[in-house]
């Protein structure tokens, strides 16, 4: 009886999800290229305005790196008709919240105000395409930001550098293999036609999407869309032709050593197929299996039970043409780091060779109905989901149905994939090390 009320209310949580999740939505191309997708939700008097522009990390010449998330700093300086400094008042002042941030594949900028503010959204969003100011002194003063943001994220931050000790190790010849905040000394180089040109070819109307959520109408904030962006000029296409990576065939070891830290690190990293791929959504539920909370493989057994490891993780993290799978630990007390990755191995074979448990496969789906379910909670969640599925997914109804895709996954898959990407022959193991007075 128990476990057929187990069953009956996993089905109605099923059709609740279901219900709830449906996500309705409507698409129009304005004649410059500018992609639009607006959703309707009256229930609270609540809209998000967002672009998410087609530029970041991986983009513009390999020795100015970093352009992508400088801008993201440098367009809310000012445009033509707001001050210097004035964008970031503006907003709070009329009720409003803002952020922006950037990947090595898109950039994002989004405001969330009462829905009466509608057109003043539209109008800030517009002013930074249309018509920014980007000067010398705009472009120095962001320079310093940047500079402090590094020291403070990267350089002296424990553990800062270990994304960027992946990147170089992992990718040859790709972009991904420079660091998304770029090197500061190609920005202090980068002369201020570089950085015009350089928004001139990626921040332009057919390289960017436009997400209108919430409180609105669809028939007048068409009208609105188009007297605002309309007049903003078409760019030329953005074409990329980004080398391959060759398949590692052989392990990669590598050490970092970082001058912020006592307990070193060990790092397996594997290049695996990019987010929009099957495979990708296999192997966030391999990460998840191994480290998705304290009830985890990877936890249960290096930290609760072995007390090994002070903390240990395996992530996947989502890129468009390649996506990193990674394995990390930090080791407690004197335990060696290899044998902390031995340890980790021993789990990763685990799942090759034998299928998970359908106790684990059926914890696995609920965490994943879970994440859908929570990503798009808010009006903010549902239109940066609108926006990364259609540029970086290239289907806007996986909003509604991208889960299908997780519930499609079967235990052998799951097997299958960890045999085909996650062997030792494979992958870039790194050694981060405490940086000594003499290194």
């Amino acid at each position: 009886m128990k476990k057929g009320l187990l069953t009956f209310s996993a089905c109605i949580l099923a059709v609740v999800t279901s219900i709830a999740q449906e996500v309705t939505f409507e698409e129009f191309k304005l004649d410059n290229g500018l992609h639009v997708i607006l959703h309707q939700d009256n229930t609270a008097p609540v809209v998000s305005t967002s672009v998410m522009y087609d530029v970041g990390g991986k983009d513009g010449d390999r020795n100015r790196t970093g352009f992508a998330h400088f801008f993201e700093h440098l367009l809310f300086e000012g445009s033509k008709n707001i001050g210097r400094g004035e964008f970031m008042k503006i907003i709070p002042a009329n009720g409003g919240t803002f952020n922006a941030n950037t990947s090595q594949d898109r950039t994002y900028y989004y405001e969330v105000f009462p829905s009466n503010k509608l057109e003043l959204a539209l109008w800030l969003e517009s002013e930074r395409m249309l018509h920014p100011v980007i000067d010398q002194v705009g472009v120095d003063t962001q320079n310093e930001v940047v500079k402090e943001e590094k020291r403070q994220n990267f350089d002296n931050r424990p553990y800062g550098q270990i994304l960027n000790a992946i990147g170089e190790n992992l990718f040859q010849l790709h972009p991904y293999k420079g660091s998304n905040i770029g090197e500061m000394e190609h920005l202090d180089a980068a002369t201020l036609e570089e950085f015009m040109a350089f928004f001139d070819k990626y921040y332009v109307p057919n390289n960017a999407v436009l997400v209108i959520a919430g409180d609105i109408e669809i028939a007048k904030t068409k009208t609105l869309v188009e007297a605002y962006f309309g007049e903003v000029e078409r760019g030329a296409d953005v074409v990329r032709n980004f080398p391959k990576e060759a398949p590692i065939t052989e392990t990669i070891k590598a050490t970092t050593y970082d001058k912020n830290i006592q307990t070193p690190a060990i790092i397996a990293a594997y290049r695996v197929p990019g987010m929009a791929t099957k495979d990708a959504r296999v192997l966030d539920m391999i990460s998840t299996y191994l480290s998705g909370g304290k009830s985890s493989v990877l936890y249960k057994k290096l930290v609760d039970e072995q007390k090994q490891a002070l903390t240990v993780q395996a992530i996947n993290l989502p890129q468009v043409d390649y996506n990193i799978f990674a394995l990390f630990a930090l080791p407690l007390g004197d335990v060696p780091i290899q044998t902390l990755l031995s340890e980790m191995d021993e789990e990763i074979a685990k799942i090759q060779n034998e299928l998970i448990s359908e106790r684990d496969y059926q914890k696995l789906q609920n965490q994943f109905e879970n994440q859908f379910v929570n990503a798009n909670s808010s009006i903010s969640g549902i239109a940066e989901s609108l926006a990364t599925y259609y540029l970086l997914y290239g289907d806007v109804n996986l909003i509604n149905n991208e889960i299908d895709i997780y519930r499609s996954i079967t235990r052998e898959d799951i097997k299958n994939v960890a045999q085909r990407y996650l062997s030792p022959n494979q992958r870039v193991e790194i050694e981060y090390l405490p940086k000594k007075d003499d290194q």
